[in-house]
Parts: structure tokens; C-alpha cells; sequence
């Protein structure tokens, strides 16, 4: 791209997102303006966080904006900094050696912003930006339910966004600041993140039946007893599936593995459809009449350790401190119950 093809910068609506190349400047060779009283706190927001997400939609999709709004905003603080903050190359969006400079200063001036609002708000309650949470499916499913009704009724003025993955994918959206707080599944490394445990979850060995199982029954079985059976398991890149690995390899067994999902509701009807075993999280197998066994295999229970993960940083957000601590408290009991 040449010089002269930088001069003129194309008009930016929401219908033209995706398709126009972001050059949001006047002149690609102008130095930016120390940051003054034109910049918009907002902005500086918005931009950052196309920075962090690398496109103009993950942006949009942390802040609860639509991606023709976050482009307004670029264009605007482009325009008052009179400089080059982005270009698109292919599919690609590039920031300028002008936007790294700018994403250091203002990271600092953000940062410095919202510790002062947070000192000013009661015990992180008040906060003007969305709050990201993240946890996996079966997690939210079988023990968030009531926790997460509470949190909405003590933290009313807070923007809550709440994101279904697995740990692998909340683990880089916490490193990423996609996500303020995660629930995840240990192990997982834990260079730049904070950990918080929660509680343990026994996984159990499910075997097809023929005939309806009522009640909560669990039995044991010998490794030998289900040595040479097909298996119907987590993905091999996933963290539940190096557990589950680790712990029939202790147990003599080399499991045959015939499909792989990442769902524990697929693998259960699976396993009910008499494809083959599993094992899964207790929690998921409460209170259901159902075509399958449950066991343990003798000699050795295998446990999972749940956790809240969050970012380490110099000024963490009291929001997230607070709700942090309401989810210790809720899923510590036996029930997800606090009071309210």
C-alpha cells in the first residue's frame, strides 16, 4: 500500500464493517499528540480493546458494542490524535508503531482511571464497565444456577456477561483480558493468574444398561472389568481428558477409545445409546433416571479441583475482587446458597 493511497480515509458505518480497511488518519507519516483534554476516556477504552482482541468484533463483543460503533470511536480519537492507529492487510488488522505507543500511555491512564473510581465505589459495586465471567458448560448448568440469580440482585448496577467454554479457552481469554474472572478445571499453568479454589468433584465411570436406573447408586468395579471396552471421551487436547488419561494409565488400563466429545450431555446420551463408557463429573449425574451405571473404579477415586482464575494485575478490579468472593462463598456450600 502506498503512501499516497493512505491520504484519503473511507467513511466507516456499521454496513461497511468488514469491508472497508481501517486506515483511521489524516496523514500516515503524522507523529500522535500527547494525550490531552480532546481524548475521550472512552475511546481510549475502545481502543484498547481492539488492541488486546486483535478486530474490531471481539472489541465490540467485550464491550457490548456493535462493531460500527467501535469503528466510530477509532476513527474519532484517530482524528483528534491526528495520526495512524490501525491498517488491514488481507484479513488481518495491523496496528501502527503509532498505536503501540498510544496503547502504552493509555493503558496507564485507564488503569489509573478506574482504581480511582473503584476507591470511590462501595466495596466495587459501582462500575461503569461490563464485568466478563467465564465457566464451563456442565459447571453452569449443575451448580450456577442459583449462584449466578444472587450475583445479578447484589451487584444491580453492574453489566454482567457470562461466556460458556472450556478451560483451555477461558484460560487464554483471562491472559488476553477477554474475561475478568474464569471457573476452570485444574491443573492449569499459572504464571500471570490468581487462583482461587473452590471445591472438588469426584468424575465417575458411567457403563451403558438396558434398563432404566433409578436413585443415586454408586458401585464399584475392577480396572479389569472394563479392560478392552470402548470408551467415549473429552477431546485429547483438553484438560478433563489429560486427567481422565492420567488416572486409567495409574490404574493398568489403556482405554479404546471410539469418539470423542466436548460435551458432557452427548457423552451421557452416548453412553445411554450403548455406544460405549465414560467417565464424567459427578455433579452432572445427580437426580436423573437414566440407561447407565454409575461406578467407581477400586483402588483409586479420580478428582477434579475447580477454581476461580483471575488476571494478575498492579489495580485488579474491586468488581471482580467482590464477585470472586460471593462465588467462593456460594459454591462452598453444599447447596450454591448465600444470604441474601
Amino acid at each position: 500500500m502506498s503512501a499516497a493511497g493512505l491520504r484519503k480515509v473511507p467513511a466507516i458505518s456499521a454496513a461497511s464493517v468488514g469491508s472497508v480497511k481501517y486506515s483511521f488518519s489524516l496523514l500516515k507519516q503524522s507523529q500522535p499528540k500527547a494525550i490531552g483534554a480532546g481524548v475521550d476516556i472512552r475511546q481510549l477504552e475502545v481502543f484498547l480493546a481492539v488492541m488486546e482482541t486483535g478486530s474490531v468484533t471481539r472489541g465490540a463483543e467485550r464491550l457490548g458494542l456493535t462493531p460500527g460503533a467501535v469503528s466510530i470511536q477509532l476513527q474519532k480519537l484517530a482524528s483528534k490524535l491526528r495520526t495512524e492507529l490501525f491498517i488491514r492487510v488481507g484479513k488481518r488488522l495491523l496496528p501502527t508503531p503509532n498505536a503501540d505507543r498510544l496503547a502504552e500511555q493509555g493503558r496507564a491512564i485507564v488503569a489509573s482511571m478506574r482504581k480511582m473510581e473503584e476507591e470511590f465505589a462501595e466495596d466495587g459495586v459501582v462500575d461503569p464497565h461490563p464485568f466478563s465471567f467465564a465457566t464451563g458448560a456442565t459447571t453452569l448448568i449443575h451448580s450456577l444456577g442459583r449462584p449466578l440469580r444472587q450475583l445479578r440482585k447484589k451487584f444491580p448496577k453492574t453489566q454482567i456477561l457470562v461466556t460458556v467454554a472450556n478451560t483451555e479457552e477461558i484460560v487464554d481469554g483471562l491472559h488476553a483480558r477477554r474475561f475478568d474472572l474464569g471457573l476452570i478445571s485444574l491443573p492449569v499453568p499459572e504464571d500471570g493468574l490468581k487462583l482461587i479454589p473452590l471445591f472438588d468433584e469426584e468424575m465417575l465411570l458411567l457403563r451403558p444398561s438396558h434398563l432404566r436406573i433409578r436413585g443415586g447408586h454408586i458401585g464399584t468395579v475392577k480396572p479389569e472389568e472394563v479392560a478392552g471396552l470402548p470408551f467415549l471421551l473429552y477431546p485429547k487436547k483438553s484438560n478433563m481428558r489429560g486427567l481422565i488419561d492420567a488416572y486409567l494409565k495409574d490404574m493398568g488400563l489403556q482405554p479404546n477409545v471410539l469418539m470423542e466429545a466436548d460435551d458432557t450431555e452427548a457423552l451421557k446420551r452416548l453412553v445411554e445409546a450403548g455406544f460405549g463408557c465414560s467417565m464424567l463429573p459427578e455433579f452432572s449425574l445427580r437426580g436423573q433416571s437414566r440407561f447407565y451405571h454409575t461406578s467407581r473404579l477400586a483402588g483409586r477415586r479420580l478428582v477434579r479441583h475447580q477454581a476461580l482464575a483471575m488476571p494478575v494485575a498492579r489495580y485488579p478490579r474491586k468488581v471482580a475482587q467482590s464477585i470472586a468472593r460471593f462465588l467462593q462463598t456460594a459454591l462452598a456450600t453444599p447447596t450454591g446458597v448465600v444470604d441474601e
